[in-house]
């Protein structure tokens, strides 16, 4: 499972012309799901994201999460993620996990986050919905965020 994550002076998602979602101060996760992607991946993944240091304390360290600065989450599902573009001009997504697979882990993901970081503090998109994400970085600070690095430390 991958998480890319950009934290964000504010971000929305709107479906066919209306605002569906959208946060302020925050994280925007862009999530992919993976063939082989598993509950664990996904309940890690939250925890990590929800838990990362990547804003400014009083001294302007990135030492606070989005937890501490009492901010908000806005998911995204986003096959593109796996996306193998080492062979030709056209991505190939054969390591993208199947939708009906990715849906249940992509819902599994936004549970645990919001067992992190409270109900009313994460908002999503649509799953397999066509949407128009904004998204305001700050900073712009980004990370790519992968649950099979919990194996390799």
């Amino acid at each position: 499972m991958r998480a890319l994550v950009q934290r964000v002076n504010r971000g929305s998602v709107t479906i066919d012309g209306s605002l569906y979602s959208q946060i302020g101060k925050g994280i925007v996760i862009l999530l992919g799901v993976k063939n082989g992607d598993t509950e664990e991946d996904a309940k890690y993944l939250a925890k990590k994201c929800a838990n990362l240091r990547i804003f400014d304390d009083e001294n302007r360290r990135m030492n606070l999460s989005v937890k501490d600065i009492n901010g908000e989450a806005l998911v995204v599902s986003q096959f593109t993620l796996y996306g193998d573009t080492r062979y030709g001009n056209r991505p190939d997504f054969t390591q993208a996990s199947k939708p009906e697979e990715a849906e249940i882990l992509y819902n599994k993901f936004v549970e645990y986050l919001k067992q992190e970081m409270g109900e009313d503090k994460v908002k999503t998109g649509v799953f397999k919905a066509m949407m128009i994400v904004e998204i305001i970085n700050d900073g712009p600070v980004t990370l790519l965020v992968e649950s099979k690095e919990k194996n390799q430390k």
